[in-house]
C-alpha cells in the first residue's frame, strides 16, 4: 500500500491544453509551466519549425485549414499533403476541438466524389447538376464550395477568392426608412388612439411592427435601395480586406451583375460576380 501511496505523489497528468501534476504536500493538483506554445504531439496535431526543428502549436481555425486544403488536393489531384497518420491525427484534434469542418454532409461528399470524377474525365453529373450543387452548398455557408481564403494561379496570374454577403450592412439598408415610418405610427397614433383609448408606446409599437417592417421593406427595395447586395471579403491580391454594393442608390444606378474593386491597400483591380460572389483580379 505504501508503495502505492509512493507512486502517486508527483503523479503528472498532460493534456493538449494544461498540464497538471499532484502536489503531495497539499494533496492538490497545481499547472505547471508548460508554455502556450508547446505542442504535445502524442496528443495533438504540431507543425515542425524549419528552422529550429520544434514542435509548433497550431490554433484551430489553422487546423481547420490544412484540413480543408488536405481533402481538397486528395479530391481536386489526388495529391496527399499529409500522411494517413497526420492526418487521422488532425481529424482527431479537430474533433476533440468541436470542430464543424470534419463533419461532411452527404451533399459535400457528391460535391468532392464529382469533382474528382470530372478531373479524372470520367465526369457522374452533368454540369447543370453540378452547378446546382455547388450553389446549394454556397448557400448554406460550406467551406468546399467557397473559398474564402484567395488563390493565385502562376500560369496566368489571376487571384481569386469567395466573398461573402454583409448581412448586418445589408439589413442597415432599412433602419432609415424604418425609423421614420416608426415615428410616423407613433405620432399618427397618439393623434388618432389616444382621445380614445391610451395605450402605452411599447403597445402601440408593436401592433404597428408588421406595417412598419412591410412598409420599410418596400420603400428601400423599391425607391432608397433598389436591389441591393452588400458583400466583403479579402482582396484577391493582398488579402485586406474589402466591401461592395451591388444595386442603385437613392436614383443613381449602381453595378449590376458585376462590379469593379479598386484595393485601397494593394490598388490591384478586381471583378466580383453577383450571383456567386466571386472575385478574381485581372489577368497579367
Amino acid at each position: 500500500m505504501a508503495a502505492d501511496d509512493d507512486k502517486i505523489d508527483g503523479a503528472q497528468i498532460t493534456s493538449a491544453r494544461k498540464e497538471l501534476k499532484f502536489d503531495d504536500t497539499t494533496g492538490r493538483f497545481f499547472e505547471t509551466g508548460i508554455e502556450k506554445e508547446e505542442c504535445i504531439p502524442d496528443e495533438e496535431y504540431c507543425m515542425v519549425d524549419e528552422d529550429s526543428g520544434n514542435k509548433i502549436r497550431l490554433t484551430v481555425a489553422e487546423k481547420e485549414r490544412i484540413f480543408l486544403d488536405s481533402i481538397q488536393s486528395y479530391y481536386a489531384s489526388g495529391r496527399q499533403l499529409l500522411s494517413d497518420e497526420d492526418f487521422d491525427l488532425l481529424k482527431e484534434d479537430l474533433q476533440w476541438n468541436g470542430s464543424p469542418v470534419v463533419v461532411v454532409s452527404r451533399e459535400e461528399s457528391k460535391f468532392l466524389a464529382a469533382t474528382q470524377a470530372y478531373l479524372k474525365g470520367e465526369p457522374i453529373m452533368d454540369d447543370g447538376e453540378f452547378d446546382s450543387l455547388k450553389k446549394e452548398l454556397k448557400e448554406t455557408g460550406s467551406k468546399f464550395a467557397v473559398d474564402t481564403d484567395p488563390k493565385c494561379y502562376i500560369d496566368t496570374g489571376v487571384c481569386k477568392v469567395t466573398l461573402q454577403k454583409d448581412k448586418f450592412r445589408s439589413n442597415l439598408l432599412y433602419l432609415p426608412a424604418g425609423a421614420i415610418l416608426s415615428i410616423v405610427w407613433l405620432a399618427l397614433g397618439f393623434e388618432i388612439i389616444e382621445p380614445i383609448i391610451r395605450l402605452n408606446p411599447i403597445i402601440l409599437f408593436a401592433l404597428g411592427t408588421p406595417l412598419i417592417t412591410k412598409g420599410a421593406t418596400v420603400i428601400t427595395e423599391d425607391y432608397l435601395f433598389v436591389n441591393n447586395l452588400v458583400a466583403y471579403g479579402p482582396c484577391p491580391s493582398c488579402e485586406y480586406e474589402n466591401r461592395l454594393y451591388f444595386g442603385d442608390m437613392l436614383g443613381v444606378e449602381g453595378f449590376g451583375a458585376e462590379g469593379n474593386v479598386k484595393c485601397p491597400n494593394c490598388k490591384t483591380v478586381f471583378t466580383v460576380q453577383r450571383e456567386s460572389l466571386r472575385a478574381s483580379t485581372l489577368p497579367k
